[in-house]
């Protein structure tokens, strides 16, 4: 039997996860009903278009789910997790606004909450390392 023959899985779905950091502060949405992990916390981020890095996926998803435009730092964690509705890669990007004036605003459901509250809101499974990440960090970016 060849390669080809035998069944496997899908490749995950790249997913690109924008970690907004302002100083002490994370940008964090509630998904709505009607969607998978409804309820749960989230980072903005989103399915990787065909050809995108998830860095640019990062920030171009931040951008279109918060209007917040986002320039990337570093990759946190990459880390591929099975739900229900499908296995995903998800890569973590560390994010600062691109101007500082516009963190004062209340982003379409994204709200900026202090780093040391992020382990008291429930995220999903595959979001749960890079909360304690998050936790561990010492100094704002």
């Amino acid at each position: 039997m060849n390669s080809s023959d035998r069944t496997s899985s899908p490749a995950p779905r790249q997913i690109g996860v924008a970690i907004v950091r302002h100083e002490d502060r994370i940008l964090v949405g509630v998904r709505g009903e009607g969607v998978p992990l409804a309820g749960y916390a989230e980072f903005p981020g989103g399915k990787c278009e065909p050809g995108e890095t998830p860095e640019a996926c990062a920030c171009r998803e931040c951008l279109e789910e918060s209007a917040l435009a986002v320039e990337p730092i570093r990759c946190l964690l990459t880390e591929t997790h099975e739900y229900a509705h499908g296995t995903v890669e998800l890569n973590f990007w560390l994010c600062r606004p691109e101007r500082a004036a516009d963190v004062q605003v209340r982003h379409q459901g994204f709200f900026w909450i202090p780093v040391k509250e992020l382990s008291r809101w429930r995220f999903p499974e595959g979001n749960l390392r890079v909360v304690e990440i998050l936790s561990e960090l010492q100094s704002p970016e």
